[in-house]
């Protein structure tokens, strides 16, 4: 399989382009993780047009259907249906709060992508081939997902400077008091919640007959860091 050829223009770009540029426009706060993901998904194609990863159409396939569970999200939502994950439904409600703090609603999104999305995105892709691959494809599947964490370290400066401080400026001063520190307690907690997805999505796939009881725990485990993010 080839990689795609680059098109910094994609049907996902254009559509997370047009609700941010509606909800900048409505002053609506889930503009605040999504311009972070947007960046993060730019900067993510980049790296695959530049061959960053071992198997580079993996990872491109990856990145799409990782923003699918995120629309799919907000399209429940929006529609109140009943479907909507419980993570999200906190977190687009919180949105709605002009009394939640930026940090907050960029977190929050933040955790429900990753600590839930990010987990039904790895299965979705490795189920088909998970028990044909051999150990070294295994790795290298692993090594590829990891390889992400170097894309989020990179982009977590930009998102400071560009999205957080467009809505707390106060924080300039603290950005520069600290240095690369924040920047990099940031990549760290976002690596360690991207490792245990991986040790979660491994789990499902391995044990089949356990998948309703992992996935009652993923969920759980979702909302306990969003609740204690609101409870800041």
């Amino acid at each position: 399989m080839s990689t795609p050829a680059f098109n910094p223009h994609t049907t996902m770009i254009t559509t997370m382009q047009t609700h941010l540029h509606q909800w900048q426009q409505t002053a609506d706060r889930r503009a605040i993780f999504l311009n972070c993901y947007l960046l993060m998904t730019q900067n993510m194609l980049t790296a695959v047009h530049q061959q960053q990863f071992q198997d580079n159409p993996w990872v491109h396939t990856l990145t799409h259907r990782f923003a699918d569970y995120y629309f799919t999200a907000l399209a429940a939502f929006e529609s109140q249906q009943p479907t909507t994950p419980q993570v999200w439904q906190l977190t687009f409600t919180a949105a709605c709060d002009a009394q939640t703090y930026t940090l907050q609603n960029l977190f929050l999104g933040v955790n429900a992508h990753i600590n839930y999305d990010l987990v039904l995105t790895v299965v979705e892709l490795l189920e088909a081939e998970w028990a044909a691959l051999s150990p070294a494809e295994r790795t290298q599947r692993y090594q590829d997902f990891i390889q992400v964490n170097e894309i989020i370290g990179r982009t977590v400066d930009a998102v400071q400077d560009t999205v957080v401080e467009a809505y707390t400026p106060r924080l300039d001063l603290l950005d520069r008091l600290m240095g690369p520190v924040d920047e990099w307690l940031v990549s760290k907690m976002i690596g360690q919640w991207r490792e245990e997805v991986w040790q979660t999505a491994v789990a499902l796939l391995n044990n089949p007959t356990e998948k309703e009881r992992i996935y009652r725990q993923m969920e759980a485990r979702s909302l306990k860091i969003a609740r204690i993010l609101l409870a800041v």
